[in-house]
């Protein structure tokens, strides 16, 4: 294994997906690179009968801060990583771009909720794995799980 690209948002679940794909990363002797996906538009209020209108998201340090987040554990691991911000829908721009570096592996997390909600992972885990046509791993919010439990 080359290439791990390991997708987050910042979120707790994105944390242990970040940290999981770290840890493999180390064992295989894998590159790991972490993605963030922005969104294409953002959704600002406005008054009148329309509720919001959608203007072009310009990138902005918040896009930047779950990146920076990754790139400071693997750097307290020893281990060098990439990052990329994307834009556009997060399912769609995490297959395309892990086709396009070569990728050996995809790692996003789960939000983990109950079995219900649990059947149907999160949307963007669900679309990558249904998108995908490379291994992906989901990391399924371990930590969170037994917190919510206790």
């Amino acid at each position: 294994m080359r290439k791990i690209l390991i997708a987050t948002d910042g979120s707790p679940s994105a944390t242990e997906a970040v940290e999981f794909g770290l840890e493999l990363a180390s064992e295989q002797g894998a590159l790991p690179i972490f993605v963030h996906v922005a969104p294409e538009l953002d959704q600002i209020p406005i008054g009148g009968f329309a509720p919001v209108a959608a203007v072009p998201h310009e990138l902005c340090e918040l896009d930047r801060r779950p990146l920076e987040a990754a790139g400071k554990l693997a750097d307290e691991r020893g281990l060098h990583a990439t990052t990329k911000v994307l834009i556009g829908n997060p399912a769609d721009e995490i297959v395309a771009y892990a086709d396009s570096i070569g990728a050996d592996l995809i790692v996003v997390g789960s939000r983990g909720h109950g079995t219900l909600a649990g059947a149907f992972l999160g949307s963007v885990s669900r679309g990558v794995l249904h998108e995908a046509r490379r291994p992906v791993l989901v990391v399924r919010g371990v930590k969170q799980h037994a917190e919510l439990v206790a």
